[in-house]
């Protein structure tokens, strides 16, 4: 591992290598470790569920036909193996950062720890966007505008509603917003309800004898590929339902005993998250003729409606929907925005990201440019991909942290010749090393799209674009090199 050169620089490789603006050692504070373990489990579940199982379940359906539970639960043990990896890490190194932090410990070169941190904030963007176009179109359930507006007239209007939503979102983050463990927990419960009526309801119609569960193991491919083939790429994008359990490595520095509370809730949650997610495709499949529960934009809407066809499911369940997703919007583009101004302050990304606003003390360069990408991500990706734009942006934000979590799985193995903190979790080499094969498996055209690589590439682009200048910037004007010059810092939110 290279050692850091410049003002302000330390040791990449020694875990207090932060320092202050003058060079000198950082006094830095300590967290209060405030979040107990069933807290942590909570905040799991909570960043887990959201728009994946309420949006995609259809999709996913439309990919493999009744056997759309297959991909879920393929999806939840390649997400598994890379917990387990996550797991080494934050109680290795129990920092308040994640991914970057391990991929920079383990080859210690700044421009792929740039592209990963990029990655990582590329798949907020997209996660953002993507839940904000739902969120849209559930706002349209909810007045049923559809039937008034008609097909092309509603499209327009939901683009309309999900940029406004971003706005709000943007604003709302200018002025300061501290998203608490208690308020997403008061969430968590709006979204398992939603999940728990649609198990309650669907239960209901199988004891009425109103399922058919032949379709269950019914597998269709409407592109005529083979059943390989055809489950390799709903695991992809079924994939983006588990993705939000390495969101929880930020939150170690105020765990109470992270090392002893972490594997157990980390892996607790996923599996919480993982049978409700299974239980609902089979539930949605056995309950909504598979070419309904395909075409529907709100899936989870067909099977209540189905289900309970004398309650106004139609109002109640996109109001549940609505909440489920909108936290999903606030806390991925608090995330990019936090992001960009980290980056900036370290020096990789050009000093206008790095502004506060006054009074406020806000990120708002940095809230103000993730603003404008999910804008401009959500106008191209509506009018360009009109019938698939939830896929593809679920898609993508699946492609990206799938790239992620293979380096993560092979940072692990590179790093076992470093102890780290002592008595931490230790995953199994061997499913480290699945883990990295099988996220590799799922990044390639095997499983993607062409349109997902185009997006990913698009928005890593822009990070290019913007490091190219820093670096060129900091060559010419601050005559240094471009570079993290505080490894601790690397990947906090």
């Amino acid at each position: 591992m290279t050692q850091e050169t410049g003002a302000g620089s330390g040791a990449p490789g020694d875990s207090s290598g932060a320092v202050a603006a003058d060079g000198g050692p950082s006094q830095g504070t300590e967290l209060k470790k405030a979040i107990t373990p069933g807290l942590l489990l909570l905040f799991i579940v909570g960043d887990i569920l959201g728009t994946g199982v309420y949006a995609l379940t259809g999709q996913v359906a439309g990919q493999v036909g009744g056997a759309g539970w297959l991909p879920v639960i393929l999806a939840f043990v390649v997400a598994m193996m890379t917990a387990l990896s996550y797991v080494e890490m934050v109680t290795k190194y129990p920092q308040a950062a994640g991914a970057a932090l391990y991929v920079h410990k383990a080859f210690g070169v700044h421009f792929v720890t740039f592209m990963v941190t990029f990655a990582v904030l590329s798949s907020g963007i997209t996660s953002a966007s993507n839940s904000a176009i739902f969120l849209a179109e559930n706002v349209l359930a909810v007045f049923h505008l559809e039937d008034t507006l008609g097909s092309a007239g509603s499209h327009n209007v939901a683009v309309v509603i999900a940029l406004v939503f971003i706005a709000i979102v943007a604003c709302v983050n200018s002025y300061g917003v501290s998203e608490s463990v208690k308020l997403n927990v008061v969430l968590t419960l709006i979204e398992l309800s939603g999940l728990a009526m649609v198990l309650i309801i669907g239960f209901l119609a199988m004891g009425r004898g109103d399922a058919d569960f032949s379709r269950v193991v019914l597998f269709e491919s409407p592109d005529d590929k083979s059943m390989f083939m055809a489950v390799i790429g709903a695991t992809a994008l079924a994939f983006f339902s588990m993705v939000g359990f390495e969101d929880s490595v930020n939150m170690a520095e105020e765990t109470v005993d992270p090392a002893k509370n972490f594997p157990k809730m980390l892996l607790g949650g996923l599996s919480i998250t993982g049978v409700v997610y299974v239980l609902v495709s089979l539930t949605a499949v056995a309950v909504v003729p598979i070419g309904e529960l395909t075409s529907a934009s709100t899936p989870l809407l067909s099977v209540v409606s189905h289900g309970a066809p004398n309650l106004p499911m139609d109002t109640i369940f996109p109001i549940i929907s609505i909440f489920a997703v909108a936290n999903t919007v606030l806390i991925n583009m608090m995330m990019a925005s936090r992001l960009l101004y980290g980056m900036s302050k370290q020096g990789v990304l050009p000093p206008f990201l790095g502004v506060v606003l006054k009074g406020r003390r806000t990120p708002v360069g940095g809230v103000l440019f993730s603003t404008l990408l999910a804008v401009a991500l959500v106008i191209v990706v509506s009018y360009a991909l009109p019938d698939t734009i939830i896929e593809n942006l679920g898609g993508t934000t699946a492609l990206l942290l799938l790239i992620v979590f293979c380096l993560v799985n092979v940072s692990v193995l590179v790093l076992r010749k470093d102890p780290g903190q002592e008595g931490h979790f230790r995953t199994p080499a061997v499913l480290a090393v699945l883990g990295a094969i099988t996220a590799l498996v799922l990044v390639t055209p095997v499983a993607q799209p062409i349109e997902n690589y185009l997006i990913a590439g698009g928005l890593l682009g822009v990070g290019l674009v913007l490091y190219v200048i820093t670096f060129l910037y900091n060559a010419a004007i601050k005559g240094r090199r471009t570079r993290f010059h505080d490894q601790d810092e690397i990947g906090k939110e």
